[in-house]
């Protein structure tokens, strides 16, 4: 049996993959986090109760949302591959493949799956990352080919997209600031001082070449980068 970890803020969207897994017949919900850090917390527990030395024993895989409340979930997924560095963690989103799902790899993910899958995907998704491989679409495939071209190029002639060059959290400030938050708002939810949010965007004014946050929210709409 594969054991599964559910990771997502809304009630809804647990009972939906739980109904889907249920009818596997060899995967099973080991437990359910409506946040990053009760997340980090099971899979933390669930290693404790066999043997510390096993990484995530009684969890095989973590379905983890990449917009959640306190922490996302790219957060979440570094301190959990810094942690336990086999188990793997299969990313969720409602985001655009392009915004997240090179992100998600580069970080570690196992694979990175659109909630608009259908239950067939979701399942073979499970037990391709179960098995330790790298689930990706063509569609996904498609984009890491397209990122690591533009790495080969920015190498050579400083070419690429440039929202590529940002960290990931100034990634994270870069998209709030592009929906109209303020540096405030932005420190509130990502738990950190206005003076490093303000710090941030002035590196990804910098990197962007924006002069402000009107354009920066203009080359995010060039780019497809806006939440959905």
């Amino acid at each position: 049996m594969i054991r599964v970890l559910i990771c997502d803020d809304h009630l809804i969207v647990r009972q939906g993959i739980k109904q889907i897994l249920a009818d596997t017949g060899d995967i099973v919900v080991a437990g359910e986090a409506d946040n990053g850090p009760e997340a980090i917390r099971k899979v933390r527990e669930a290693a404790e109760a066999t043997c510390a030395s096993t990484p995530a024993a009684g969890i095989d895989v973590v379905l983890m949302d990449i917009a959640m409340p306190h922490r996302d979930g790219l957060d979440v997924l570094r301190q959990l591959k810094a942690e336990f560095p086999k188990l793997p963690v299969l990313m969720l989103s409602t985001y655009p493949d392009k915004q997240y799902a090179v992100r998600s790899l580069k970080l570690g993910a196992a694979g990175y799956l659109n909630k608009s899958a259908d239950s067939e995907q979701m399942s073979a998704a499970i037990h391709k990352v179960a098995a330790g491989g790298l689930f990706i679409t063509p569609t996904v495939a498609e984009h890491v080919a397209s990122a690591l071209g533009a790495g080969v190029g920015a190498a050579s002639a400083g070419d690429g997209p440039l929202h590529e060059r940002l960290s990931h959290r100034e990634y994270q400030v870069f998209r709030l600031l592009a929906i109209g938050r303020s540096v405030g708002e932005i420190a509130l939810q990502l738990v950190l001082s206005s003076n490093t949010v303000s710090t941030y965007r002035a590196r990804i004014l910098e990197k962007t070449g924006a002069r402000n946050d009107v354009e920066l929210a203009l080359y995010a709409v060039r780019h497809d980068l806006m939440p959905v």
